[in-house]
C-alpha cells in the first residue's frame, strides 16, 4: 500500500455504467446525397421516436415502498421523510418548485405578486377547484392554514420555515378567488417556501384528510401499506382529461432494504428512490438501464451528541458533549476521505456544513472538510483534561469515555460508517458502542425520552434557500437536533445562530443574506453541534415500466411530478 492509505480501503471496485455509442453527425451528412427518400423518411421517424416521449397512457397502479410508518398524516405537522411523501403525494399547494429547473410554477395559484417592498405576497387562486371530498376551495382555506402554521401551541415543523421577527404572518382574503399574506418583514425565501405548504380545508368534515393534491388517502394498514387513489377532483388536466394518470399508488412499508431491493429486481416495485451504494452497483452491473445516478444530492449523513440538559445522561457524560473541545476533536477522528470511498463507492463528498457545493449559491465557500487529524484532536482533548492510560480515554475525574451511537436498523451504509467510525475513535482511547433501532423507536429516544447519547442519522434538505432549515437552526424548534425546543437559547453561540437566521429570513437582497447565512455556517463549523459526514449522490432505481419519469437529486427525486407519470401497459 502507498504511504497514507487507510488499512480498510482495500479495493475500490470500478464504476460500472452504462455504455453509451455516440452517433456522428458527420456519418449522416457524408453519406445523405446517396440516401433513398425511403430510408430518409425511416431516419426521421427514428429520430422522432427517439427524442419524443411515450404517449402517457391511463390507469395502472405504482408501487413503491417506504422504510417506517409516517408519524402523522397531518401535512402542518410531518418532520420525517414517511410523512413527507405522503404529503407530497396527495398535498395541494400554492406553488410547487420544479425539481428540475428550481423554479416556482403556478399550482393552486395561477399567479402572484409581491407588495409592500417583499412584505405582502398577493396570491390569485385558481376559481372551480375543489378538495378530494368535493369541499369548494376558498381563500378562507387558506387563511386557516397559516392560522394552522402560526399557532405557537402547536409547533409546526413547516410554520418554523414562516417564522420571523416581528410577529407571525397574517393572512386574509381579498375578493372571492385571492389572498395575501403579510409578514413582519420581507419574505427572503419568496415563493418557493409555499412549495411546502399543503393547504388544509376549514369547512370538510374530513378535516385534515381532505386533499388537493393528486392523490388522497383509500387504505392505511398500521405497519404494511398505504394506498393512495386518484383524487377525482384534481385541478390539473391533461387533453381534457383530470390529471394524475395512474388510478392509485400502493406504498408498502419495507425497513428492510435488502427486501424492498430484492422486490424491485423481481419486478414487484417500480420505483426505488433511495439505492445503497452496494445495491447501485450490483444494479449497475445487471441491469444498467434501471440504475440511476441523479448526480450530487442535498443529503447530508452527519451524527450528533445528546446535548438536552433534562437528558436521563450521568453529569459528566453531558459534560463532554457540551464541550466545543470533545466535540471538535472527535470530529478530527474521523476520516471522512475513507467513509466516501469505502462505503459509498465514490458517489459522495466529504460533509462540511448544512449544504454541500452542489448548492451553487447558498454553501460557503470558504470552509473546508475538518481533516483527519489525530494529533490536534489529542491536544484539544488534552486542553479539557482528558488523558489516555492503558490505552482508555479518561476525562479529568478519571471517567472512561465511552457511549452509544444509535442509527436505523437495516440502513447498511449508516451501519458501515459506524463501524469505522468505532474504529476511527478508537485511535483516541474511545469506545464507542453501536446500537440500531426500528425508526419509531430511534424517533421515540430522539424526540420524546431524550434517551441516547450520539445519533447518525441523514438530513434531507427539500430547499435550496436557507429558510428551508429553519426548523434545524432556531434552537426554539422542536427538530434543533441536539438540544430541542429551548426557550431561551443555551448557549451565546446558539443566540448567536437565532439572530442570523431570523434576519437572513427578513432581510432584502440575497448578497445580504448570503453574507448572513455564510456567518451560519461558520458557527455550525466553529462549534459542531452537528458533525457533517458526507454528502451522497442521489442512487435511484427505476423500472422499464415507468413513463414519463424527470429524475432529480432534490426530494423528492422520482415522483415529484407525480400527476405526469404513467406506466406502461396500463388500461
Amino acid at each position: 500500500m502507498k504511504p497514507g492509505t487507510s488499512s480498510r480501503l482495500l479495493t475500490r471496485a470500478a464504476q460500472i455504467r452504462p455504455a453509451i455509442t455516440p452517433i456522428r453527425a458527420a456519418t449522416v451528412r457524408e453519406r445523405s446525397p446517396h440516401l433513398s427518400m425511403g430510408v430518409l423518411k425511416l431516419l426521421v421517424c427514428a429520430f422522432l421516436l427517439a427524442v419524443c416521449p411515450a404517449r402517457a397512457q391511463w390507469g395502472g397502479e405504482l408501487r413503491l415502498s417506504l422504510h417506517s410508518e409516517p408519524k402523522s398524516f397531518h401535512p402542518a405537522f410531518v418532520d420525517e421523510d414517511a410523512g413527507d411523501m405522503i404529503r407530497y403525494l396527495t398535498g395541494g399547494v400554492l406553488v410547487r418548485v420544479n425539481r428540475v429547473t428550481q423554479q416556482p410554477e403556478p399550482g393552486l395559484a395561477s399567479a402572484w405578486k409581491v407588495l409592500e417592498a417583499g412584505r405582502a405576497i398577493r396570491f390569485q387562486l385558481r376559481a372551480g377547484v375543489t378538495f378530494s371530498d368535493g369541499t369548494p376551495f376558498t381563500p378562507d382555506d387558506v387563511v386557516y392554514t397559516m392560522e394552522v402554521l402560526m399557532d405557537p401551541n402547536l409547533h409546526s415543523p413547516v410554520g418554523d420555515s414562516f417564522r420571523m421577527e416581528g410577529g407571525p404572518v397574517r393572512a386574509s382574503a381579498d375578493g372571492a378567488n385571492a389572498v395575501i399574506l403579510r409578514f413582519p418583514a420581507p419574505l427572503a425565501g419568496g415563493v418557493k417556501l409555499f412549495d411546502q405548504m399543503c393547504i388544509l380545508s376549514r369547512r370538510s368534515p374530513l378535516k385534515e384528510m381532505a386533499v388537493l393534491g393528486p392523490f388522497h388517502m383509500r387504505e392505511h394498514k398500521s405497519g404494511d401499506y398505504i394506498r393512495l387513489e386518484r383524487n377525482p377532483n384534481y385541478w390539473k388536466t391533461q387533453t381534457g382529461r383530470r390529471l394524475p394518470y395512474l388510478d392509485s399508488i400502493r406504498v408498502d412499508i419495507q425497513p428492510n432494504r435488502d427486501i424492498e431491493f430484492l422486490r424491485f429486481q423481481r419486478g414487484e416495485l417500480h420505483l426505488m428512490s433511495f439505492l445503497n451504494p452496494d445495491q447501485f452497483q450490483e444494479l449497475s452491473r445487471t441491469r444498467p438501464e434501471q440504475a440511476k445516478d441523479a448526480g450530487a444530492s442535498l443529503e447530508n449523513e452527519f451524527l450528533w451528541f445528546n446535548m438536552a440538559p433534562l437528558a436521563p445522561l450521568p453529569a459528566y457524560e453531558k459534560a463532554w458533549f457540551q464541550s466545543r473541545n470533545f466535540r471538535v476533536a472527535v470530529s478530527h477522528a474521523i476520516r471522512r476521505d475513507d467513509l466516501c470511498r469505502v462505503v459509498y463507492h465514490g458517489h459522495a463528498v466529504s460533509g462540511i456544513g448544512p449544504f454541500p457545493a452542489a448548492n451553487l449559491f447558498w454553501f460557503n465557500r470558504q470552509l473546508k472538510p475538518h481533516a483527519f487529524d489525530l494529533p490536534r484532536a489529542r491536544r484539544l482533548l488534552a486542553e479539557d483534561g482528558f488523558q489516555v492510560r492503558d490505552a482508555v480515554l479518561r476525562d479529568r475525574e478519571g471517567h472512561p469515555v465511552e457511549f452509544s451511537l444509535i442509527t436505523n436498523a437495516g440502513n447498511k451504509p449508516r451501519e458501515h460508517m459506524a463501524a469505522m467510525i468505532q474504529q476511527d475513535l478508537a485511535a483516541l482511547g474511545i469506545r464507542l458502542r453501536i446500537v440500531t433501532l426500528d425508526f419509531a423507536s430511534l424517533l421515540e429516544r430522539i424526540s420524546k425520552s431524550m434517551q441516547y447519547e450520539v445519533c447518525l442519522l441523514g438530513l434531507n434538505n427539500v430547499d435550496l434557500d436557507p429558510d428551508g432549515q429553519m426548523n434545524l437552526w432556531l434552537s426554539s424548534s422542536t427538530n434543533h437536533a441536539w438540544n430541542p425546543k429551548q426557550s431561551t437559547p443555551a448557549t451565546p453561540w446558539e443566540a448567536e445562530i437565532d439572530r442570523l437566521m431570523r434576519a437572513q429570513a427578513s432581510s432584502a437582497g440575497d448578497q445580504r443574506r448570503k453574507t448572513l447565512f455564510d456567518r451560519v455556517q461558520q458557527i455550525a463549523w466553529e462549534q459542531e453541534p452537528i458533525l457533517f459526514l458526507l454528502n451522497r449522490d442521489a442512487l435511484t432505481g427505476v423500472s422499464p415500466a415507468v413513463r414519463n419519469l424527470r429524475p432529480s437529486s432534490m426530494h423528492p427525486r422520482l415522483v415529484w411530478n407525480i400527476d405526469e407519470i404513467s406506466l406502461a401497459g396500463a388500461r
